[in-house]
């Protein structure tokens, strides 16, 4: 099946998408908006159920505004540490090592129960096995990188939203950069760990190229 053909969203073929936004067509990348790391979960973000929330708004005020959705998970491996991504001969240090957490199959792995997980065209599994923060470290289900899957579908332009800003979205936005897109993080759609990092982290993607705007704009 064409992921940017059809879904489930009653937006028909979305062909109008490229003439709405300056001949290019945009994709909303989501990054990691899973129970654990939602509040309660194993490592839970405060903000990301609001984010979670604030995502399905968006979709629903604004369905034709994306020609592709695409949502990333952390999806390790339930034996082993996940190449020392997992603490667990010694306490985590949350830089490179952490709680265990997003295991394959668990609750703590599916996405947040508030995200419109119809409107979603494309799901990304990334670190199964091993450490991995960003969406392009990743498949999709059919096997492509998520450079494949934005070059299928004419993608030029992302917004990207998620969670945490200081890890994995930061992550995520620079790779996108790095591939030739133009880059926006949607800055009142992510939620970070550290308050200071994350504005770093933004800071960082600014400098790189990518926009920092507001869901709106």
């Amino acid at each position: 099946m064409c992921p940017f053909v059809g879904g489930s969203r009653g937006r028909g073929t979305r062909a109008g998408s490229a003439g709405q936004n300056g001949g290019m067509s945009r994709a909303l990348l989501i990054v990691d908006v899973q129970n654990d790391f939602t509040e309660g979960g194993a490592l839970g973000v405060a903000g990301g159920t609001e984010v979670a929330r604030g995502i399905a708004r968006l979709l629903a005020r604004h369905p034709h505004r994306y020609r592709l959705v695409v949502a990333s998970r952390d999806w390790h491996d339930p034996d082993g540490d996940n190449g020392g991504h997992f603490a667990t001969d010694s306490p985590p240090d949350f830089v490179t090592s952490w709680p265990v957490h997003c295991v394959a199959g668990t609750p703590g792995a599916e996405y947040h129960p508030e995200l419109p997980t119809a409107a979603i065209d494309v799901h990304v599994r990334k670190g199964q096995g091993i450490p991995a923060y960003s969406a392009y470290e990743g498949t999709a289900d059919d096997g492509r990188d998520l450079s494949r899957v934005f070059d299928d579908a004419g993608i030029r332009r992302i917004d990207v939203v998620g969670i945490a800003t200081d890890h994995c979205v930061r992550a995520s936005a620079l790779d996108a950069v790095r591939d030739g897109r133009e880059v926006r993080v949607l800055s009142d759609l992510v939620a970070g760990v550290d308050a200071a990092a994350s504005e770093r982290a933004l800071a960082e993607l600014r400098a790189a190229g990518a926009v920092i705007a507001g869901s709106e704009e």
